[in-house]
């Protein structure tokens, strides 16, 4: 087994219409303004990026992002990575009664040298690290879906 080979899949429920939703995770250069752990976008042209991450752990992680498709009838974003991480990412929308099923797949491979050396003993913390990272996104994007909406929260 690679320690360092990762595989994450979240299933988050809201209370938004699957455009809405679609709309704002095709912009990542937004991602910081909702999602805390997302520190830093900095677009390199129109279909890349570096993107800077950091959640609980004291380490950043920094990859450059590549959108490899852009489907918004079918409202799939995938995107290919490179640096810290290198693997893949998807987000998938769908219509979930009045609302939305978004599913965030993502393979990576750690290539950051110090969570390489600490893959074995540190793997349950970085797992938790993750979690952490992705609840707070769904709170975030749950939290700029209400406002886009005129909602109080």
């Amino acid at each position: 087994m690679d320690w360092s080979h990762y595989r994450f899949r979240s299933v988050w429920r809201l209370d938004a219409e699957p455009d809405a939703v679609y709309r704002l995770l095709e912009r990542p250069d937004c991602y910081p303004q909702w999602w805390p752990q997302i520190r830093e976008v900095r677009q390199t042209c129109e279909t890349s990026g570096v993107l800077r991450f950091r959640s609980l752990l004291p380490y950043d992680l920094v990859v450059t992002a590549r959108s490899t498709r852009q489907d918004p009838v079918q409202r799939i974003l995938e995107v290919a990575m490179t640096g810290d991480l290198e693997g893949r990412v998807r987000w998938t929308v769908t219509a979930n009664g009045p609302g939305t099923r978004l599913l965030f797949e993502q393979e990576v491979v750690v290539r950051k040298p110090l969570m390489r050396l600490l893959a074995v003993p540190g793997r349950p913390l970085f797992v938790a690290n993750h979690a952490l990272m992705m609840r707070s996104g769904r709170t975030g994007l749950l939290a700029r879906l209400a406002a886009d909406r005129g909602d109080v929260v």
